[in-house]
């Protein structure tokens, strides 16, 4: 081929054209068209896919009649500055977009590498890292923890009934310990170690990790519990946890731009989302810092967290092993505690499909991902607020646009018609577990709901007495006592609870 190529390019000096050549020149041109059309459809089939997406967006509740919103309006809404989303298909990110702005007085938009904080979605890649050491013998699920603790000792009491925590009721949240989340600090000042955030020594600003009741009992939510996983591995392995999971978590699931860091030292800080109030307004230092980082410290954004769920797909399916094995994998995913709880994830039926997935609340941050156990699909929401209400109704447009089944949760409501003085009979102050209250007002012709602390919703009628809340899974139910006062019972789901006037 060689020979006949530079024959065929003395000839084309010399002024000469051979047929074979045409032929050849035909047979490569005709599958590069091919390509490109076809590279081209494909294009155009996944941006039409986004501008669905984009404007599909329902709420767990619609109002008969009611038509889906547009993304960027609804982020307005909810005073939203940026959102990012990443979108998995067949163990492919299909695409990922950014919203909004990371910095708004800086005027930095929301990119793909934009980095937000995961929250508690950390606890997911920790568990991964934590994992990692049971797969290579360097620890066991079902051993006390104070065999591998050197740095610090749980101290265990009558509490825990002579019964021993293992790594496993750390991973599942059943070692019945107490401190549910921790709240950061803000920069500039004293950061404790993780000795002193276990003993809620000062200048921590959360209690000790203690027995709450006794360890495999029940679930029971502990960031605190995944802290102490924070402290085993790094006494294991004897280095910083960011540089561990870093080396032996990050960078093999090809996540290059996130990080454990805290602060956030060893990566582009322009790319740092800043945190936000639900007001709009920017946390004080832009954001919060986590010692904690197994259970909170995790920076990343919807396309590494996208590489994870694929990983983790994969390897379920033991078609990879970047870090864990098929058979680690399914421990992992398989549950261990309540009736969802897995390691680091929670294993949720939906319909006919099974997902791992976790959610996270930092200060000024929120997110949530879902992978499917089957298939490889799967989605990654993550914004720099503290209202997190445009998220399911973005879920809710993405599983309707890709068939995700099972994450669509949307009932379709029908309004009754109320009379403007029906409704202002309604209005007063009630408590909602005192000294917090519960205004209800009339304002043209629609009643409204104000939380202290929280925005002014909008109740919706459904009768003349019986009303509904499209962001929240409430209703309130307005009657007349003996006295003829008005009195509201406030309903979720099966409970009710009775609220007295506080004026």
């Amino acid at each position: 081929m060689l020979n006949s190529n530079l024959a065929y390019i003395s000839r084309c000096k010399h002024g000469f054209k051979t047929q074979p050549m045409k032929i050849l020149s035909k047979s490569l041109i005709l599958p590069l068209l091919l390509f490109i059309q076809l590279s081209v459809l494909a294009q155009n089939n996944t941006q039409d896919k986004i501008k669905q997406v984009e404007n599909g967006l329902v709420g767990n509740i619609q109002i008969e009649g009611e038509q889906p919103g547009n993304l960027l309006n609804r982020m307005a809404y909810y005073k939203i500055p940026g959102l990012s989303i990443a979108i998995i298909q067949n163990y492919k990110i299909a695409w990922a977009k950014g919203y909004g702005m990371a910095n708004d007085s800086a005027k930095i938009p929301v990119t793909a590498k934009t980095l937000f904080q995961a929250a508690s979605i950390s606890k997911s890649l920790n568990s991964v890292g934590v994992l990692k050491l049971v797969q290579d013998k360097k620890l066991d699920l079902n051993t006390d923890i104070n065999v591998y603790l050197k740095s610090w000792k749980f101290p265990y009491d009558s509490v825990s009934k002579g019964k021993k925590i293992t790594i496993a009721n750390l991973l599942s949240h059943s070692a019945g310990l107490t401190v549910h989340g921790f709240g950061g600090y803000e920069p500039g000042v004293p950061l404790p170690t993780i000795v002193q955030v276990l003993n809620g020594e000062n200048p921590a600003n959360s209690p000790a990790v203690k027995s709450m009741f006794e360890p495999g009992l029940r679930y029971e939510y502990s960031g605190g519990g995944t802290t102490i996983t924070q402290m085993i591995v790094m006494d294991i392995t004897h280095m910083p946890y960011a540089d561990y999971m870093k080396k032996e978590v990050l960078k093999p699931l090809g996540m290059t731009g996130s990080t454990y860091a805290q602060p956030p030292y060893d990566v582009d800080q322009n790319l740092l989302a800043v945190a936000y109030s639900p007001d709009g307004k920017p946390k004080k230092g832009n954001y919060h810092i986590y010692p904690e980082q197994a259970a909170a410290g995790l920076w990343t954004n919807p396309t590494d967290l996208a590489k994870y769920i694929i990983e983790t797909q994969l390897a379920y399916e033991g078609k990879s092993a970047k870090v864990l094995n098929q058979e680690t994998t399914k421990i992992r995913l398989s549950v261990h505690a309540g009736n969802d709880v897995g390691f680091g994830a929670f294993i949720d039926k939906k319909d006919s499909v099974l997902y791992f997935s976790h959610s996270g609340v930092n200060e000024g941050f929120r997110c949530i991902y879902y992978g499917s156990m089957e298939g490889g699909n799967g989605v990654v929401v993550m914004v720099n607020s503290d209202n997190d209400n445009v998220i399911p109704e973005l879920i809710n447009s993405v599983a309707k646009v890709y068939n995700f089944k099972g994450l669509f949760h949307s009932n379709i409501k029908k309004v009754a018609s109320v009379p403007a003085e029906v409704l202002k009979s309604y209005a007063g102050k009630f408590y909602i577990g005192p000294p917090r209250t519960l205004t209800i007002s009339e304002d043209g012709g629609k009643l409204y709901a104000l939380a202290a602390g929280e925005g002014k919703r909008e109740l919706y009628p459904q009768s003349n007495n019986r009303f509904f809340m499209k962001d929240l899974p409430y209703e309130l139910e307005f009657n007349k006592d003996a006295d003829g006062k008005i009195h509201v019972t406030l309903i979720d789901g099966g409970n009710k609870m009775e609220l007295k006037r506080a004026e």
